[in-house]
């Protein structure tokens, strides 16, 4: 069902974007990556791709904080491939600091990116999905879009609106044979929370697996990390055609953590 289809996901150079990535190629799509990285990696992952699954890969480094330059990667993708039927808003950028000592200008990019982005694909996106009678939009969101956090306003922020997001799109295009969901994965082991359990190990004389305990302690009941390649697979059954009767839901997958 997916073979020959158009994903486009932001924030797929690397981490949990590049295992949906590659996961969608395995389902025979094309792939739009977008992200940051050093070129040569970029490229490697690109070729990967490509020779692994036997589809093409169109790379894309729009600034997501300019419109410009989201509409001129959304209408590459469509003259390359004739439409973007998967869209994947993954993109995300996180800051840690109260309401009172975040930098407007971070508060300003983490709307741009996090949230105005997504907009910005969506409505892009949407007429020639409505053309076609056929789309799949999933908007990552987070388990911190289901509950508040101290210190991460812009994440919880931006992560909870795209719910409301999700839901008003979703009724926008029944009828279509499009749906439109969130995810809301908790912690999944990324280069940036790596980095982040290296600090604290760092910080406090302890081992790797013992940052690690500590920081899954008052996170997912299972204390271990979402796998990538499970969220991926989840996003691939959305896609689907079995997925094709859920839209407008937010389905957590992170180890009973907003059970909790």
């Amino acid at each position: 069902m997916l073979k020959g289809r158009c994903a486009l996901i932001t924030g797929s150079t690397s981490g949990l974007g590049f295992a949906v990535a590659e996961r969608l190629a395995a389902e025979g799509c094309n792939i739009v990556l977008n992200g940051l990285g050093a070129a040569e990696e970029i490229e490697s992952r690109k070729r990967k791709l490509e020779a692994g699954f036997g589809i093409r890969v169109l790379v894309h480094g729009a600034n997501l904080v300019r419109p410009s330059e989201i509409e001129d990667m959304v209408g590459r993708a469509i003259d390359t491939f004739g439409a973007i039927d998967i869209l994947i808003n993954n993109a995300v950028v996180r800051n840690f600091a109260p309401v009172d000592s975040l930098p407007v200008e971070r508060w300003d990019e983490a709307i741009a990116v996090n949230l105005s982005s997504a907009f910005h694909t969506i409505r892009l996106a949407l007429p020639r999905m409505r053309e076609r009678g056929w789309g799949r939009i999933i908007n990552m969101a987070s388990v911190f879009a289901l509950f508040g956090a101290a210190d991460r306003v812009d994440y919880v922020t931006t992560k909870t609106a795209l719910i409301g997001m999700t839901r008003a799109v979703a009724m926008e295009t029944l009828g279509y044979d499009i749906t439109c969901n969130a995810v809301c994965p908790g912690s999944v082991l990324t280069p940036a929370i790596e980095s982040r359990i290296h600090a604290i190990a760092a910080a406090k004389g302890l081992k790797y697996e013992q940052a690690v305990g500590q920081f899954l302690a008052d996170r997912q009941p299972t204390r271990r990390f979402i796998a990538a390649e499970n969220v991926a697979a989840l996003v691939a059954f959305l896609c689907g055609h079995a997925g094709r009767d859920i839209t407008g839901a937010t389905l957590p997958i992170d180890g009973a953590w907003s059970a909790s």
